[in-house]
């Protein structure tokens, strides 16, 4: 029973993986077989993996063909960027009103940060960089001391994630794009100039956008 719950565990995660690094695409028809192959498994853990992810939105069975991996829609896209727009504008304000030294440690924190995402993606870590992309903006809304938002924006972390993935995929030269737009951040954040971040955040979920085909 045991290594039955460990192996629908591991397809779970393979396939969850899969499908927020855009590996699997939205619209590809995947089998369980396909999995039970490339995880050396039999297809019942792969089953039951299925039925989870369709219960996350993530996938859509059909019986006997396999599962749809649902796209991301156009309406979704524009409802997590603008809540987060909303939840990132606001811990801005709140960075900005602390004392130099806490805004500069902030600063610090994001642009170490920044140079983790500029490594992974040197080595083409994409699992890694998508991770290090969502913890840059954590950090921003963490120090906005406010637990409710700060638990919304961890609720939109696979959204988050599959979109920057799909972003990525869509255009080679996003990467070098995010991470100037994160420095602009930073930046703007360390010097205490509200304006200056609330229009590098706002730029940065437009190119996000525009990177997703939505005007």
């Amino acid at each position: 029973m045991r290594g039955r719950t460990l192996a629908k565990d591991r397809a779970y995660d393979f396939v969850k993986d899969q499908v927020l690094q855009g590996a699997y695409r939205g619209g590809d028809l995947i089998s369980e077989g396909e999995v039970a192959g490339e995880l050396q498994m039999s297809r019942t853990p792969v089953r039951e993996a299925f039925l989870r992810l369709e219960t996350e939105g993530l996938l859509r069975l059909y019986p006997q063909r396999g599962a749809l991996v649902i796209p991301v829609s156009p309406h979704e896209v524009r409802e997590v960027l603008e809540a987060r727009q909303v939840v990132e504008e606001f811990a801005a304000c709140k960075v900005v009103a602390h004392p130099a030294s806490q805004r500069g440690a902030l600063r610090g924190a994001m642009e170490e940060s920044v140079a983790r995402q500029r490594a992974l993606a040197a080595h083409g870590d994409l699992r890694g960089f998508l991770e290090e992309d969502r913890s840059f903006h954590t950090t921003l809304v963490e120090a906005g001391s406010n637990s409710f938002f700060t638990q919304l924006y961890i609720s939109l972390r696979d959204r988050q994630v599959r979109m920057i993935a799909e972003s990525l995929v869509g255009d080679p030269e996003r990467r070098d794009t995010i991470l100037s737009e994160h420095a602009a951040i930073a930046t703007a954040l360390g010097r205490g100039d509200l304006d200056a971040a609330c229009a590098a955040v706002r730029d940065h979920l437009s190119s996000t956008r525009s990177a997703l085909g939505l005007a």
